[in-house]
């Protein structure tokens, strides 16, 4: 890339929520320039949620069919005892989300969502391998300084750089985020063992056990032909420094061994599964600063227990989306307040919610999430 002297909005972080919002910026007539860190795209993570909540969104993108034709469409989304496989809820999903919410629910591979939206944008627009370093406000811009020499000046400035972002650090100090006493472990099962095992896999379950343990499982592709599973296990402390350690069949086996034939044949036909922690902040009430203003995890994280987590940064950037629009970039200040008074109070309950893990556990209306438009939802 050569160096950018100037741009309208740099978004910091091309993650799901940073994509979105330079997608939604650029179709509103905004001159968006994205910046990542990574060094190039790569099919990470694996497993997602995309409720109708956010398929409205991509609508409005122009990705919605596409979504619809990679990702699977779970009829049901099933609570079950990991133990007995007794039913504890059956929240209808499939048809009844079109019908009801206004779009599909589908679960696909995070990777796979990635790859559509950075497909979706100008690829001029997106510059990989441009870790932030450095951050200075001026009177008319804030200069960008990263890693690779490059010095950006931009009127204005998204972070949606994540948990750790550096964003969030230039407006609230410097602050290590908070291991949440979970960890969560990962594995695409191989699906020739799962079939050969015989059982009856459906293709979106939480199995439940005692302290909210829990396996969620579900399909990635349409075919069926991926499935993926995370577990939320408590544990009193995170001794690693990595972002994520290999785990074992052996260790799925200790935590979950001796449950419901489902369960059993998912461990079994486990071959490569890693795990994780979950990190968490406390509620902040402060999403902008000057030209500054975040997005995402860089300013509500959550645990994964309520599949939200990046539906609630698109949510954001649908509506930062709309409230600069209203306002113009010369008025960023009210856009920045309007943004932050409309998706402060649903992006808590969500944080909230999920943290507590208990998430249609039980039989429940899940349509003040799944129903809501973030395109014409009141601005406040």
């Amino acid at each position: 890339m050569t160096q950018i002297d100037q741009v309208d909005i740099a978004v910091i972080g091309a993650g799901l929520g940073g994509a979105a919002a330079a997608a939604l910026l650029l179709n509103a007539g905004f001159s968006v320039h994205t910046f990542e860190q990574a060094p190039e795209f790569t099919r990470l993570g694996a497993g997602i949620h995309i409720g109708p909540n956010v398929m409205k969104i991509f609508r409005q993108i122009g990705l919605e069919k596409r979504l619809e034709e990679i990702g699977s469409h779970p009829d049901f989304w099933f609570s079950r005892d990991g133990l007995t496989g007794d039913y504890l809820s059956k929240i209808p999903l499939g048809d009844y989300a079109k019908k009801e919410y206004g779009a599909s629910y589908i679960t696909i591979h995070r990777g796979d969502l990635h790859a559509e939206q950075i497909n979706a944008l100008p690829q001029d627009t997106v510059h990989f391998d441009h870790r932030l370093t450095d951050i200075e406000e001026r009177d008319s811009d804030v200069l960008l300084t990263f890693a690779n020499g490059n010095k950006v000046a931009a009127k204005l400035v998204v972070g949606a750089d994540g948990i750790n972002s550096m964003i969030r650090e230039k407006l609230l100090g410097v602050e290590k985020p908070r291991y949440s006493g979970w960890i969560g472990h990962r594995a695409l099962v191989n699906m020739d063992k799962l079939r050969a095992s015989g059982v009856d896999l459906e293709p979106c379950v939480k199995w439940w056990w005692e302290q909210s343990r829990h396996i969620m499982t579900y399909a990635t592709k349409n075919d069926q032909s991926e499935h993926y599973y995370v577990t939320g296990v408590p544990v009193d402390s995170w001794d690693h420094e990595a972002s994520f350690v290999d785990s074992s069949r052996e260790e799925m086996e200790a935590i979950f061994g001796s449950s419901h034939p489902v369960v059993q044949a998912l461990i079994d036909a486990t071959e490569t599964v890693t795990k994780w922690p979950f990190w968490n902040r406390d509620v902040m009430n402060l999403w902008s600063q000057g030209r500054l203003v975040m997005l995402g995890d860089a300013c509500h994280p959550m645990r994964p227990h309520m599949a939200q987590g990046a539906c609630m940064a698109i949510e954001d950037a649908a509506v930062l989306t709309r409230a600069l629009s209203i306002s113009g970039m010369e008025d960023y200040a009210s856009a920045f307040k309007t943004y932050e008074a409309t998706r402060h109070s649903r992006a808590t309950k969500v944080q909230t919610i999920s943290n507590a893990n208990t998430w249609l556990k039980e039989p429940e209306d899940p349509a003040w999430v799944y129903a809501y438009d973030p395109m014409t939802a009141d601005l406040a």
